[in-house]
């Protein structure tokens, strides 16, 4: 089987997210797609909405997407460190199984910073998602497909922003948008 993990703070998750959930689980024909908000990302700190917000609408925008799962592996007080993610999936797949980490080339570029690097490059092969004129150095031993030609310039915090301000957002499923209004998430005294 071929899992991919898609981690992130999905403050909120937005349709690139999916967009690109679905292009990588396509073009590398994975069987399944772990959709994974972080609960305490390390280099991100006061995430907007609670994990259980941002759980539940990740939980909404993957529900007319087969292959793709909301998956809790990150919830808790501990950090999210990549490396936990990938050794908690990896306990629960066979041995045959491949993992794939889809990630952003901006995100990748910084990998060398993150919280035994080393092991999560010798983990798992890398969806890095392209943007024009990114550039990113590939670590020895990292093992890297490009997933290209997804142009989405669409942004958590200016989806955030505009929902702060009382703006409807385009680029929300329409139950991660109904979610948002219902529980008054992102306005002004829940903003970041």
């Amino acid at each position: 089987m071929r899992i991919g993990i898609f981690g992130g703070t999905f403050d909120p998750i937005h349709n690139a997210h999916i967009a690109i959930a679905e292009a990588a689980k396509e073009r590398f024909a994975l069987d399944r797609v772990l959709v994974i908000p972080a609960a305490n990302p390390p280099h991100k700190h006061g995430a907007g909405a609670p994990f259980e917000h941002r759980y539940r609408m990740v939980e909404l925008a993957c529900a007319d997407h087969p292959g793709l799962e909301p998956s809790r592996l990150e919830s808790g007080e501990d950090r999210s460190y990549s490396i936990r993610t990938i050794q908690k999936v990896r306990a629960g797949a066979s041995l045959q199984d491949s993992l794939y980490f889809i990630i952003g080339a901006d995100a990748f570029s910084e990998i060398k910073t993150w919280h035994r690097w080393q092991d999560v490059v010798a983990s798992v092969e890398f969806i890095v998602v392209t943007r024009p004129a990114a550039e990113y150095r590939q670590p020895d031993g990292a093992k890297v497909h490009r997933l290209e030609a997804l142009s989405l310039p669409v942004s958590s915090s200016e989806i955030r922003a505009a929902l702060a301000e009382g703006k409807p957002a385009a680029d929300l499923a329409l139950p991660v948008y109904r979610y948002i209004v219902q529980h008054a998430l992102y306005t002004e005294p829940n903003r970041i």
